[in-house]
């Protein structure tokens, strides 16, 4: 692999990584509800699904995802219902207001169940398996150790996906003196709440093309 492929390389997954999606704004909300270090788990949950899906799609295995019908909706039901269940529990939350963050909420449990909440919410979209599906052959070089190719392509992408999402679950916490103010939580339950719920819909209208 050259130089110049790796930079093309980089700079298409900067645009993937960089733009806001679900498992960003799951990021930052529970940045703002829990704390940085909930987003951080949040954030390793949601990269080791789309990791897993880059690992599928390199091998093949994503073609056949991409191409099943059956399979593809299945996956984009799933992530889209999901959605629109985070959505509705926020909208109709009757917090008024959040507390920071105690050491109880520090326990093992209370971390996986955040880092499974990522899991779900990456492995669940669909269009993550197209895109890189359709992104590999463009810069894999046939003739040289795939392996090798496959270890760079996926630690680039990590490197980068795992950036943006701990910089929006640092967003989430820096914004929440702001949202712990009296009456805020409420507004902002309702403002996540009906980005959730609409982004679960738009994904629900995703197809294979």
């Amino acid at each position: 692999m050259t130089f110049e492929i790796w930079i093309y390389y980089v700079l298409a997954v900067l645009v993937l990584t960089a733009s806001p999606g679900p498992s960003s704004l799951l990021c930052m909300t529970k940045g703002v509800t829990a704390g940085w270090k909930t987003g951080a788990y949040t954030a390793l949950g949601s990269l080791t699904a789309i990791t897993s899906i880059l690992t599928l799609s390199f091998t093949g295995l994503g073609v056949i995802i991409a191409s099943s019908e059956m399979v593809f909706n299945l996956i984009k039901w799933v992530g889209a219902g999901y959605l629109i269940f985070l959505g509705i529990k926020s909208f109709t939350s009757k917090s008024t207001h959040f507390e920071n963050p105690s050491p109880a909420n520090s326990c093992p449990k209370h971390f996986t169940s955040h880092y499974m909440s990522g899991f779900i919410v990456g492995a669940s979209n669909p269009k993550a398996i197209i895109f890189f599906t359709a992104l590999f052959p463009q810069f894999i070089n046939p003739s040289e150790a795939l392996f090798f190719q496959y270890l760079v392509f996926a630690i680039t992408f990590a490197v980068l996906e795992l950036t943006w999402l701990l910089f929006y679950a640092y967003l989430g916490s820096k914004s929440s003196n702001w949202v712990f103010a009296s009456g805020r939580a409420e507004m902002f339950n309702k403002l996540t709440g009906g980005v959730f719920i609409g982004a679960g819909t738009l994904l629900s209208t995703v197809n294979r093309n």
